[in-house]
């Protein structure tokens, strides 16, 4: 009796020790753009809010990014603002290219925006 409860447990701990994660979907890739975009924030001076320049869309387009959310199995949905007016790019896991940068605030009494995240427990 023992031995078979040595071997229950044994298997208990080898099934612990597996890797469940699909890193295929959004909510992966959600959290390693939020510690990317964290640890970028950390630098930033209370003058400067964080912009992401969109590479895939042929011009040079800076988005000031607010909140940022995912959809499990593959998509990203970046909030913000483009030249001051309210945006939304939705955009594919497999898509993903863009540059964060330090841009100056359009209003420096404004106190300075970090990013938001928005995880399915909160939507």
């Amino acid at each position: 009796m023992d031995s078979l409860i040595d071997i229950k447990s044994s298997l208990s701990d080898m099934f612990e020790e597996i890797d469940t994660r699909n890193y295929y979907l959004a909510d992966w890739k959600y959290e390693k753009i939020k510690e990317e975009i964290e640890q970028f924030q950390t630098n930033l001076s209370d003058e400067m809010d964080v912009g992401v320049a969109l590479a895939s869309f042929g011009t040079n387009m800076i988005m000031q990014v607010i909140d940022i959310e995912y959809q499990n199995p593959d998509l990203l949905y970046f909030h913000g603002y483009i030249n001051g007016n309210r945006a939304e790019l939705i955009q594919h896991v497999s898509q993903l290219n863009f540059v964060l940068m330090a841009i100056k605030k359009d209003d420096p009494k404004r106190p300075a925006r970090r990013i938001g995240f928005i995880t399915d427990d909160e939507v």
